[in-house]
């Protein structure tokens, strides 16, 4: 029912930035639900690095406060990733994540690679 495309991974030095995108179809634009991206690195779990609601509430982890910002445009479907003054362990696979509050369904994109290095 649900399908979600990313776009805007690649590679950058320290300190740079880039700008992920992920468009979600199949739901309606009123739905309830939250959406989000995690992150992979090889040989690591699979982590949460943000968050966003319906309303525009944010959750991010610890490690990334001040230099990642989550936005999302309700009326796309569409949730962003701001990622500013990037390190070399932030190099990892990035997912976007789509859940459901009413109906608990939880989907997945394909991911994107995002890599960190001089």
């Amino acid at each position: 029912q649900v399908q979600l495309v990313e776009s805007g991974g690649g590679l950058v030095q320290p300190g740079g930035s880039l700008r992920l995108s992920c468009v979600a179809s199949g739901r309606s634009d009123f739905s309830i639900y939250v959406m989000g991206w995690y992150r992979q690195a090889p040989g690591k779990q699979r982590e949460l690095v943000a968050d966003i609601t319906n309303g525009g509430h944010t959750n991010y982890v610890d490690s990334v406060k001040g230099r990642f910002t989550i936005s999302r445009d309700n009326a796309k479907n569409t949730v962003y990733l701001q990622m500013d003054n990037l390190k070399p362990e932030d190099t990892a696979v990035y997912y976007c994540n789509l859940r459901t509050i009413i109906t608990a369904n939880n989907y997945w994109g394909q991911g994107t690679q995002v890599t960190v290095s001089s």
